[in-house]
């Protein structure tokens, strides 16, 4: 079925955009942690200095670097499928684990008492919570 202009192909290019958006913001994250592992080590070792994360740190940058790179790649090999043949199923799983993954930045943002930190996190949050929405069958 040929894209056109009506609500079918506006979803299909809504799920499209979404997954590609997941997939650049998170693989782009969890890349960079792992290149740039000893620098985000450092840095969150501070920034979670004075809270009750401070001793996990390494621990939980280990796990949110695992939920990046997955919910990127999901979502990025989702989206070439969603493409390629309109499967929205990894796509969906993608979003799911974008979402996952954006409570657990919160929630350290916010154990952190970075309130503006937390608060940028909430448009992510809300895009995926629309590509699962949008996703879902």
């Amino acid at each position: 079925m040929p894209l056109s202009h009506t609500l079918t192909g506006a979803i299909y290019l809504t799920q499209i955009f979404a997954s590609a958006f997941l997939a650049i913001l998170f693989l782009q994250s969890g890349i960079d942690k792992i290149i740039a592992h000893r620098g985000n080590l450092e840095w969150l070792k501070g920034h979670f200095a004075k809270s009750q994360l401070a001793a996990a740190v390494p621990v939980l940058l280990a796990a949110i670097t695992i939920l990046e790179v997955a919910a990127g790649a999901l979502s990025a090999i989702g989206c070439i499928i969603l493409i390629v043949s309109r499967e929205t199923t990894l796509a969906f799983y993608g979003s799911v684990i974008s979402v996952v993954a954006l409570i657990a930045l919160f929630f350290g943002q916010r154990m952190a008492k970075d309130y503006a930190g937390a608060a940028v996190l909430v448009p992510y949050f809300l895009l995926a919570l629309a590509a699962i929405y949008l996703l879902a069958r």
